[in-house]
């Protein structure tokens, strides 16, 4: 069964396999000419956390899995240090294509632009509605524009319990940085500051989600 989403995409709503499948195939902005693969979430479709982030990275794209490069890592150690486990969470990026400019050998991230952003979406939706999170943590401020809109910006709104809506999931988020914003910081004092505050950011949706019963 195929639903029209935004722009008369059809997007196959049967479960995560099946819409990861029909993602492997995605050409719905010019991201996919240049990326190896589509890169989809992973995570148990039970799952009453959701985090979701900004686009695969280099490791990413190469491996076909989110959150598996140097932030994933990262990542793993605040999930660890705020008492979530990261098989019972849903990891997935708000763009499912890399992102890159080359550089001699190497491929440097760019962000996406809103025109991907906006692009890749309905595979965000279908997503939301299989997974029905009871919680959405969005990582950095391409995820945040994602679920809340253009105007977003991460100081703004970090560390806060509030409502989105993607499509027809309707609920709470809490917002924080993206884990490369802690590798990207000045010094190991600003590093120390930035993970501090990612760990703060996700124990509050910890918190949120045991409030919840």
């Amino acid at each position: 069964m195929t639903e029209q989403r935004p722009f008369g995409y059809p997007v196959l709503m049967a479960s995560l396999p099946g819409l990861a499948a029909e993602a492997a195939n995605c050409t719905w902005c010019d991201l996919y000419r240049r990326a190896s693969r589509t890169v989809f979430g992973e995570g148990p479709p039970e799952a009453k956390l959701m985090l979701v982030g900004e686009t695969p990275g280099d490791a990413e794209d190469k491996q076909g899995k989110p959150f598996v490069g140097p932030a994933g890592r990262l990542l793993d150690r605040a999930l660890h240090d705020s008492g979530i486990s990261r098989e019972r969470v849903y990891l997935t990026n708000a763009v499912k294509h890399f992102k890159f400019e080359q550089s001699g050998k190497r491929r440097l991230h760019k962000p996406p632009n809103r025109t991907e952003i906006v692009a890749c979406r309905p595979w965000l939706e279908a997503e939301f509605a299989v997974v029905n999170p009871a919680l959405v943590v969005s990582l950095g401020a391409t995820a945040g524009s994602a679920l809340l809109g253009p105007g977003f910006r991460v100081r703004d709104h970090r560390g806060k319990l509030e409502q989105a809506d993607v499509g027809r999931w309707h609920g709470a988020m809490v917002s924080t940085i993206h884990p490369s914003a802690v590798l990207r910081a000045r010094d190991s004092q600003a590093r120390d500051q930035a993970y501090g505050g990612l760990v703060e950011d996700l124990a509050t949706a910890v918190s949120t989600l045991a409030s919840m019963g």
